[in-house]
């Protein structure tokens, strides 16, 4: 049986002084769930990690739960495997991650059961300052910088659906990738 290399990204975890884990526990904690070649990158929450397990659910199940009695917290996490995220980035938007000087990019990946249609229809946008595009799995977002204090990717924390996505922006996007498939 050939492992499976997953990302996990973990929501709500070294944000506002909140849920403070330090990225060596949080490694030490992946491994002591039995996953291998455990990797996390920067504060936000990011874990890459192989495993046996084919099941998402059950994945998710076992490290939510985890994490949540390890670190006294209510543990989130979207799961993706290192091919989906191979996925999102290939099939990013025409320019999507292009134009650094004039725009913000990010990926907001969505937490099962949320889909990428649902999602997209109950966002606002702002014309002329915000662009959102549906993925698998994902919603692009990118903002005009001149006008990023118009912009209502802010606001997505006030809707019903923030508590089943997690938010990178392309640079740490891109960069999982790059660690998920090592050269």
């Amino acid at each position: 049986m050939k492992s499976i290399r997953y990302i996990a990204l973990l929501r709500g975890i070294n944000v506002g002084g909140n849920n403070i884990i330090k990225m060596a526990d949080l490694k030490a904690c992946f491994e002591s769930m039995k996953f291998a070649n455990v990797v996390t990158y920067i504060q936000s929450g990011n874990v890459l990690f192989d495993s046996l397990e084919e099941d998402k659910e059950t994945l998710v199940g076992l490290i939510e739960k985890t994490l949540s009695t390890q670190f006294n917290y209510s543990s989130k996490i979207v799961l993706i495997t290192a091919d989906h995220l191979r996925e999102t980035v290939s099939d990013a938007p025409s320019g999507f991650g292009q134009n650094f000087e004039e725009y913000k990019y990010d990926v907001l990946f969505l937490k099962e059961p949320l889909v990428a249609k649902e999602a997209l229809g109950s966002l606002k946008l702002r014309d002329g300052v915000d662009n959102a595009y549906a993925g698998n799995g994902v919603l692009y977002f990118s903002r005009r910088i001149k006008d990023l204090t118009k912009s209502y990717l802010s606001k997505v924390i006030l809707l019903p659906i923030y508590k089943n996505m997690t938010i990178r922006n392309w640079n740490t996007t891109t960069k999982l990738l790059s660690l998920a498939n090592p050269q």
